[in-house]
């Protein structure tokens, strides 16, 4: 991609410093004055205007109060809390264990009409079957070392893909044909996966494309995506899951994906990359 996926994040830090440092050129301070007031040092404001530190909500309540703008605390903490949001470590979601964050995406599944998907390496997660997932939540739990209960969360993400039964939703995924061949859990596992795949892709609310390694390339192998409508991406990285709202870095995004799902086979094509991948497991 052209620009870095973590950029979205650190705009929308950039958005939160600059709306700081327009209060305090309103109020006609300068970064001594304001630190003076808000009884810390002038490098604090610094950093704090330059985004090399995110505010606190003390921080911020303190600094509207030194410009006389209380009444705009709340909103730039909101504002602040958004962009914090955009760059969302493993291990801090992990935290409370893998089930509650399948649940978290409850809402946002719901509120989408449209899902682009592209994923280089597993069956993306709308897709996947419980043991499937199992097998991979399990191996998620042991990297980040976080509360394995791997076979709730499981359960909750086939649960929670029984949107792709629900009316007024649509799901175009684009996978790499060596998503085939990882294998998660043992042969029978991964032979009901690959079963599952020739069920749902042959549902009418799915289009499931399959690049094959033959093909030649016009885009080469992205990191895993979601894109939500044409307003979120969701990027998954090992460290963190990274949210792009960005309208630009989107629009690169809903680029890239144009081109990888061009390069897809579909239809009797791609069942027959499945049926093979289901013969390689004996």
């Amino acid at each position: 991609m052209a620009t870095s996926p973590s950029s979205s994040a650190q705009a929308a830090r950039e958005r939160v410093a600059r709306r700081l440092r327009d209060l305090r050129a309103d109020a006609g301070l300068t970064g001594t004055e304001l630190a003076t007031r808000c009884g810390w040092t002038h490098p604090k404001t610094s950093r704090l205007e330059n985004a090399r530190t995110p505010p606190t909500p003390d921080d911020i309540r303190r600094w509207c109060a030194a410009c006389g703008a209380d009444d705009q605390a709340d909103d730039i903490i909101a504002q602040s809390r958004d962009a914090e949001s955009a760059y969302m470590e493993w291990r801090r979601q992990l935290r409370a264990g893998l089930k509650r964050l399948q649940d978290s995406y409850a809402d946002l599944y719901q509120a989408t009409d449209l899902f682009r998907v592209y994923s280089p390496t597993l069956v993306p997660g709308l897709l996947q079957t419980e043991g499937y997932a199992r097998a991979l939540l399990t191996s998620v739990a042991e990297l980040y070392e976080a509360p394995n209960d791997a076979d709730q969360a499981a359960a909750a993400r086939v649960q929670r893909n029984q949107i792709i039964h629900q009316a007024g939703h649509r799901f175009v995924t684009v996978i790499e044909e060596s998503v085939l061949y990882h294998q998660l859990g043992d042969a029978d596992a991964m032979a009901a996966q690959l079963g599952y795949l020739l069920t749902a892709g042959a549902l009418p609310s799915v289009s499931l494309g399959i690049i094959p390694n033959s093909t030649r390339r016009t885009l080469w192998p992205q990191e895993l995506f979601h894109v939500y409508d044409d307003q979120l991406v969701s990027v998954e990285l090992m460290t963190a899951r990274i949210r792009v709202t960005q309208p630009s870095e989107v629009q690169l995004y809903l680029t890239a994906f144009e081109q990888l799902r061009t390069m897809a086979v579909y239809g009797a094509d791609a069942r027959a990359m499945v049926l093979r991948a289901i013969e390689a497991l004996h």
